[in-house]
């Protein structure tokens, strides 16, 4: 029978070498391990965010960069197309003014009654032409005077007019659309100073007859 030794506690056997913290590990910390943790995170989510507002700085100024090159781009086609439009109607303008003396000369044999023969033929095909460049002829007897479009090579006072008024057309004008190559050369006729229009004379006549008839 064995005999304890009383107030002696066996503990158990260390091995050779190892120190009493190595025979009893001790515990993490919990709140040390919580503390590390959330500072390692935080510093990668601050460094994500630098990058993505990097990130996104950068694509803003790209998309800034490209919208930038469209606009000039669609400015530079506009500009072209209407340059190109332009030099169209100035080169087609100046071929149609060196046709115009001839186109008078037609204008004045047809008058006098000499377009005939294969010369009516070729003088009908130069206008037609000319009609599918653009070329439109105007001024007409009894228009009113518009010094935009016509050129006023005679003058004189007419009593039967009300305002100044074409009374002739000398030569006629021509346009290519809204581009004037030639005024409409015309004489023109003005009212008589002093004198009181044809209209109002017939109506002040019409008014003392019905006044001179008129039963009281």
């Amino acid at each position: 029978m064995t005999e304890e030794t009383p107030g002696f506690e066996e503990k158990p056997d260390v091995p050779s070498g190892a120190t009493p913290d190595d025979a009893e590990p001790k515990a993490a910390d919990p709140s040390e391990e919580e503390a590390a943790a959330p500072a390692g995170d935080t510093d990668a989510t601050v460094g994500l965010t630098a990058q993505l507002d990097q990130v996104r700085t950068a694509l803003g100024e790209r998309t800034a960069d490209l919208q930038r090159l469209q606009a000039e781009y669609q400015n530079y086609r506009r500009r072209v197309e209407r340059d190109r439009v332009t030099v169209k109607e100035i080169a087609v303008a100046n071929l149609l003014s060196e046709l115009l003396p001839v186109l008078d000369d037609v204008g004045r044999a047809r008058e006098h009654g000499e377009l005939v023969g294969g010369f009516k033929s070729v003088a009908e095909s130069l206008e037609t032409t000319v009609a599918k460049l653009g070329l439109q002829q105007f001024g007409k007897e009894g228009e009113p005077f518009d010094p935009t479009i016509h050129e006023a090579l005679m003058h004189s006072y007419a009593p039967d007019v009300t305002e100044t008024t074409c009374v002739a057309i000398l030569q006629p004008g021509y346009r290519i659309g809204e581009r004037t190559i030639r005024p409409a050369r015309v004489a023109v006729a003005e009212p008589q100073p002093g004198a009181t229009p044809a209209a109002a004379k017939e109506e002040k006549t019409d008014d003392e007859e019905s006044g001179g008839t008129e039963e009281v």
